[in-house]
């Protein structure tokens, strides 16, 4: 996702989650207002707790949208554990730690300063996660 598309989600108040998912959804050529509704409580560290960044669990959100299982008669993809686990090492070693609180140094006001190009950085992993497992075109 180019970064003016994620200043854009955020202007409009959209979270971590939601802008990760969102990506997904565009990749796929899909919209589901619902499914957008479900990232809010993602967002913030599981809906403002500060625990496990938004752009982390929308990011493994956004693969299960890829690889997931979603009817009785569908298997999940067994790449779907491979991406989570390739994301999750990226993200604790480029991130430090998967909390938000930790993240933001304990001080929500660093929000501005810190997610923008965290989002930005996660849009563009995952994309190329989803490139490598061969759910996108290169």
């Amino acid at each position: 996702m180019k970064e003016s598309k994620v200043k854009e989600l955020l202007a409009q108040k959209f979270h971590c989650s939601h802008i990760l998912m969102k990506t997904g959804m565009e990749l796929k050529g899909t919209e589901d207002p619902d499914l957008m509704r479900v990232m809010n409580g993602l967002a913030g560290g599981l809906s403002g707790c500060g625990k496990n960044c938004g752009a982390l669990t929308g990011g493994c959100a956004m693969f299960g949208l890829f690889a997931g299982r979603g009817l009785p008669e569908e298997e999940e993809n067994p790449d779907l554990h491979d991406m989570v686990e390739d994301y999750l090492e990226w993200f604790e070693g480029r991130f430090g730690s998967p909390d938000c609180n930790d993240i933001l140094q304990g001080d929500k006001a660093n929000i501005p300063m810190i997610c923008p190009e965290l989002i930005q950085a996660c849009t563009e992993k995952a994309e190329e996660i989803l490139r490598d497992y061969g759910y996108i075109p290169e």
